[in-house]
């Protein structure tokens, strides 16, 4: 375990510089855009901006790595994703910002893709969940820091963007020096949405609900508390106290899931973030205590779900069809992340800031409902046959889909 850690270094702390940059730009950009007063709806359309772009990046990236070799496309797209952050502080107009956050999204993809095929090369089947979950902490924990750097400087200074900037930068130098080989070429699978359905309903909704609730908190998380009349130290404490939240609830959930039917930990897991949601819409305001408080216990609650509902599907998968599966998962996840942050600022934008809190109640009494019914209609996996659990990272990215037509039309008509 300790050389394939070595081996892992490099990927590691350039991991940590990437997701440092990342969580403290996603956060930096909704308060710069209710500071510049763009309208909610707008920083919507925005955030989601990002995940058409991570969508896009997981499509066409492939092309440049094979073009061009894992370790040229990273440096081009950090170097890419470097430059968005400061065009963000030169060209304050909504229009703009739009296009820079794909651009952003599309290069985090790839970034994501290289690091993480890279890192899956390296390990072992004895070794695979601990690397991952190492993996799991550095990630979790940049972006714990980097929402706390939202403090260290004004969001209507250039500061706080050229930070961003320089974390990214810094996350090209181990790539680029490090003398361990390059993967492959990453895998290419074709999304068949129908089939994914039909192996696991619960997996493939769950992964599209939660995008659709996710995306809608990380968009507008920081708004809700701007609105609240707090300033940017206590709001990148609170996105900080969220993250810290899910970090130590992973893995006791996980062992859990890997003893008891999974669909069970899911239900409970979103009875509990209903209760949370609603307490952080009638309650979370009052103080700053309750805001923290409360921003913990339901990030322990809701960030775990989606891993734990690809744990399930992927329990119900032949190990061949995995890549499909586990990219397919992401995939809905993302596209229902794209709708996720415009519908969060919309319900926002219409009923106010508490409105954010029972649209994310909303959306998992729908997933507990969903899987109440598979548990009546299907035994659970033997414990035998299950997966080990390993919790994902937020912008997991480990494969790669091609998506034409045919699939438009087949994700339409599901």
């Amino acid at each position: 375990m300790k050389l394939a850690l070595q081996s892992i270094a490099a990927l590691l702390l350039a991991t940590f510089f990437l997701y440092t940059g990342n969580g403290l730009q996603g956060t930096l950009l909704s308060v710069r855009a209710g500071i510049e007063q763009f309208p909610t709806a707008l920083i919507g359309v925005l955030m989601s901006g990002y995940y058409i772009g991570f969508i896009l990046g997981c499509r066409f990236v492939p092309r440049m790595i094979a073009s061009a070799g894992h370790i040229r496309t990273y440096v081009a797209l950090a170097s890419i994703a470097s430059s968005s952050a400061l065009a963000h502080a030169i060209l304050v107009e909504p229009a703009v910002w739009v296009g820079l956050r794909a651009i952003t999204g599309f290069c985090f993809a790839g970034m994501a893709m290289v690091i993480e095929s890279w890192l899956n090369e390296r390990a072992t089947n004895e070794t695979r969940g601990s690397i991952l979950s190492i993996y799991r902490i550095v990630d979790l924990g940049a972006l714990t820091i980097g929402n706390a750097l939202l403090g260290l400087a004004s969001p209507t200074t250039f500061v706080p963007f050229a930070i961003v900037s320089i974390l990214v930068s810094l996350a090209l130098v181990p790539i680029a020096l490090t003398n361990t080989q390059a993967p492959k070429p990453v895998a290419v699978a074709k999304l068949d949405v129908k089939a994914l359905y039909r192996v696991s309903p619960v997996g493939a909704l769950a992964a599209l609900a939660t995008g659709l609730a996710n995306a809608a908190f990380w968009s507008m998380g920081p708004i809700f508390v701007q609105q609240g009349g707090y300033g940017p130290e206590i709001i990148g404490l609170f996105m900080s106290t969220v993250i810290i939240g899910a970090a130590i609830s992973q893995w006791p959930l996980g062992f859990l899931s890997d003893r008891v039917d999974r669909r069970y930990v899911i239900m409970g897991c979103c009875v509990a973030t209903v209760i949370f949601a609603l307490s952080m819409s009638a309650f979370a305001l009052d103080s700053q205590t309750s805001l923290l408080a409360i921003g913990a216990v339901f990030g322990a609650v809701l960030l775990p779900i989606f891993g734990l509902s690809v744990a399930h599907a992927n329990d119900l998968t032949d190990p061949a069809e995995s890549v499909a599966t586990n990219g397919g998962l992401l995939l809905l996840h993302g596209l229902g992340a794209v709708f996720g942050a415009f519908a969060g600022a919309g319900v926002m934008a219409l009923f106010g800031p508490d409105a954010l809190f029972l649209y994310i109640a909303a959306i998992y009494t729908i997933i507990f409902a969903l899987v109440l019914i598979r548990v009546l209609q299907r035994s659970d996996t033997g414990a035998d046959e299950k997966e080990t659990f390993v919790p994902l990272a937020r912008n997991a990215a480990p494969t790669v889909f091609e998506l034409g037509e045919d699939d438009l039309a087949t994700l339409g008509e599901d």
